[in-house]
């Protein structure tokens, strides 16, 4: 009896690929994959230095001189920097009365719509009551109508209310967003209702879960609706000039939209340098809860 001991043809083996421990590509093969997107590094270097070169330009031409800016070529750095305007904008301006309005302004219409939006939400999506879907749909109908369509309305009311030129007046029309309603709806639907079933358990009502229960772990949703808020009502320009008509009610957009522009043309030098103070409060806030703003971006309307 014969056995066949002949060696039976094999595939032809591929390269071996070189691996660490654990089955992972050793450091060449990594160093090459990261060195093919260079293109990738390039194109977002080139989106950044867009978007900071504005910024770069209006911090730098706050110190030049009037005639600097305008002269052409323009020139980046200052020749003989200065600080000529900021003088202006302290000394011959009400600056303090202005910022404190935009302060004032910003810091109520942010906390309104912290209190206001977390309530509805928290209303809309842990409650059952009659009218729920029909409140909801007008919600987000009012999300998608545009603020210039409601401008008129909202002045009349304003207007027939008899605060016109009030600080109120600035204030009390937007203490409520459906932006923020609906947001704060999203975040809250993603978090558990056993957590409401063990307060009404101990005895706790409805109020008393809202504020010691929900809004704790709000604190995501409520970083990205402050920062929004807070730009927005900082930012907001349109509305302060119609129904802001003293300097003592004056935000600081306002003022520095009517103040730096002349008879016959505009103070460039005092504009970036007022424009350069007004984005200081942005940036603090921004810095304090970066974090908690990613968070709420990334997690709002997940389960």
């Amino acid at each position: 009896m014969s056995v066949d001991t002949a060696p039976r043809p094999v595939g032809k083996p591929g390269p071996a690929r070189s691996r660490g421990r654990g089955g992972r590509p050793r450091s060449g093969m990594v160093g090459s994959s990261q060195g093919g997107r260079w293109w990738l590094y390039l194109v977002l270097t080139v989106a950044l230095l867009a978007v900071i070169a504005p910024f770069v330009w209006m911090v730098l031409g706050s110190f030049k001189g009037e005639g600097e800016l305008r002269q052409v070529p323009p020139t980046w750095l200052p020749e003989s920097a200065s600080l000529d305007n900021y003088t202006q904008l302290f000394d011959k301006l009400s600056f303090g009365q202005f910022f404190t309005n935009s302060i004032v302004v910003a810091v109520v219409v942010t906390a309104g719509n912290l209190v206001f939006c977390s309530m509805l939400g928290y209303a809309l999506a842990m409650l059952d009551f009659k009218g729920k879907k029909l409140i909801f749909t007008a919600v987000m109908t009012t999300l998608m109508i545009p603020g210039v369509v409601t401008f008129v309305p909202l002045f009349v009311l304003v207007a027939n209310a008899g605060l016109i030129d009030t600080l109120p007046g600035l204030f009390l029309p937007f203490l409520v967003s459906p932006f923020g309603v609906f947001l704060m709806r999203q975040f809250i639907l993603g978090l558990p209702k056993d957590l409401l079933d063990a307060g009404r358990v101990d005895g706790a009502g409805e109020l008393r879960i809202f504020w010691k229960i929900i809004l704790p772990l709000c604190g995501p949703a409520l970083a990205t609706l402050g920062i929004l808020t807070f730009l927005g009502s900082w930012n907001n320009f349109l509305w302060p000039l119609v129904v802001a008509q003293s300097e003592d009610r004056y935000t600081l957009p306002v003022a520095l939209a009517l103040y730096s522009t002349g008879q016959n043309s505009t103070n460039y030098g005092l504009l970036l340098a007022g424009a350069t103070v007004v984005i200081v409060p942005i940036l603090v806030v921004f810095l304090i809860f970066q974090k908690r703003f990613i968070e709420g971006i990334a997690t709002t309307g997940l389960k």
